[in-house]
């Protein structure tokens, strides 16, 4: 019964100090390239996302990550670009407004490389995909005084496994999509 009795109390004071933060907005980007005409990419963004990291462990073995990003808040830098995205050809953003990712593994490789699985949600399909995530360190912002922790994230993807864009051939929007996102996590006092 002792053991038992211990064996829950290390259980639950893991639970206890689960960390969950939240990405800074002001230095965060969940951005996007496709390849455009074949002889160029196209770079963009969205602006209203939110990604939270849920670890226990000081090595982040158990990190867990979740992003929620609004499909309208595209951004090209080119209006008539971003209204195009957001319509039936490609998003369908009046059907799927948000695009979701929850992790389900974060393993270390070498160095400060992690391998990132997950499922990934857009145009109401869901999928598993494999991205690399780059721990950037932990440091105190002389700003804030707030210890946080900053992360890369890159990977590719093909929109048509997702049925994005799938009426538009190859050589006019490239099917491959890299993401590269840069997330900085506060450690709130």
């Amino acid at each position: 019964m002792k053991t038992f009795l211990v064996s829950v109390l290390m259980i639950a004071s893991g639970l206890l100090s689960a960390q969950t933060l939240t990405n800074d907005p002001a230095h965060s980007r969940l951005g996007f390239a496709a390849n455009h005409l074949m002889i160029s990419q196209v770079e963009g963004n969205f602006t209203d996302f939110n990604v939270t990291l849920t670890y226990t462990k000081e090595d982040l073995s158990d990190a867990k990550f979740t992003v929620n990003a609004k499909l309208t808040s595209v951004n090209t830098g080119v209006e008539a670009r971003d209204n195009h995205l957001r319509s039936a050809d490609f998003f369908d953003v009046a059907k799927y407004p948000d695009l979701k990712f929850v992790s389900t593994s974060f393993t270390k490789k070498i160095g400060n490389e992690y391998e990132l699985i997950g499922d990934l949600t857009i145009h109401g399909v869901t999928k598993s995909v494999k991205l690399k995530a780059y721990y950037n360190g932990m440091i105190v912002n002389p700003m804030s005084n707030e210890q946080t922790l900053g992360f890369t994230i890159k990977g590719k993807i093909n929109k048509n496994d997702f049925g994005v864009g799938t009426d538009f051939p190859a050589a006019v929007v490239g099917s491959e999509i890299t993401i590269v996102s840069n997330l900085e996590f506060p450690i709130k006092k």
